[in-house]
């Protein structure tokens, strides 16, 4: 029952976030039409957007209005397909299905995908500072902007990418693992949440901000743990890519280097930490414990 109301609550944002991403994306017919064509193929498809459900069971635990939300929700996705893209390219993992449909690269050739990927992530920092919120506080601009660069850069998703690409086929440490999946996948859930908690204005106090956002930083790993037990025990049409694709490719994953059910014990773990940091929210904090148990228990 509860999966149910995710998923409904899921299939309401994905569509308030498609209207903002369409609203951002320039026309297919737009010059160049190769590359917005590109862009919107890789946006729109069968993506569950966790990660703006995140940010809008965030924002509703913290009473900030939908209206508020949407450029957050919209500028981690793009950020998010961005990152996807380019996993997805020959230099990297090599992938030809996301989502159900032939990767970005297969559609519309490797150069083109790339850039796609670079468009995607330079509209992300766009529209973020030219929103309604940003004009009425300046500052926001400038915070969004560090924390969305952290998580993307070097010290965030890329970091983690480079780090998962030089762990292929090599036995790495548990704290190895657990590095690279904080910083390829749970340093954008991570930033998504805390963006969101800057338009709080200013009622949460110093503690609790810190338990949000423990909190993300655990869901966040929480989330990529998952997708290593789906990498194996899901079903590629589910996953909208080949099964066990990952430890084909001798990447690093929980199931690989912990072994499946300490994986699982790992997860439940993390699931129990994470809901401990925002027991302070109470009841208006129960779609976000929704949410987050979803995560963890979801099928694909």
């Amino acid at each position: 029952m509860m999966n149910t109301e995710v998923e409904k609550f899921l299939e309401k944002i994905n569509l308030r976030v498609d209207k903002t991403l369409n609203n951002w994306l320039p026309p297919k017919n737009t010059e160049p039409s190769v590359l917005h064509s590109a862009m919107r193929y890789s946006v729109f498809g069968d993506g569950k957007r966790i990660r703006p459900g995140l940010i809008y069971s965030v924002g509703v635990a913290l009473n900030i209005p939908y209206g508020k939300l949407d450029s957050v929700a919209a500028a981690i996705e793009l950020i998010h397909v961005y990152s996807l893209i380019h996993d997805d390219l020959p230099a990297m993992d090599n992938d030809d299905l996301r989502r159900g449909k032939p990767t970005c690269h297969k559609a519309f050739g490797e150069a083109n995908a790339i850039l796609a990927g670079d468009a995607l992530q330079a509209l992300a920092f766009n529209k973020l500072c030219s929103s309604a919120e940003t004009k009425k506080r300046e500052s926001l601009c400038a915070q969004w902007i560090k924390i969305l660069g952290d998580a993307a850069g070097s010290v965030g998703m890329a970091g983690g990418q480079v780090l998962d690409l030089a762990a292929v086929g090599k036995s790495i440490s548990k704290n190895d693992v657990e590095k690279i999946h904080r910083l390829k996948t749970g340093s954008l859930i991570h930033a998504g949440i805390m963006m969101t908690t800057l338009l709080d204005d200013g009622n949460l106090t110093d503690k609790e901000n810190d338990e949000i956002s423990q909190f993300a930083l655990d869901i966040g790993l929480a989330f990529q743990i998952k997708d290593d037990i789906l990498d194996v025990e899901g079903s590629s049409a589910d996953l909208g890519k080949l099964k066990g694709s990952d430890a084909a490719r001798g990447h690093p994953t929980y199931v690989t280097v912990f072994g499946i059910e300490v994986a699982k014990d790992i997860l439940e773990e993390l699931l129990e930490k994470a809901l401990q940091h925002i027991g302070f929210l109470e009841e208006s904090g129960q779609q976000l414990r929704n949410l987050s148990k979803y995560i963890v228990r979801r099928a694909y």
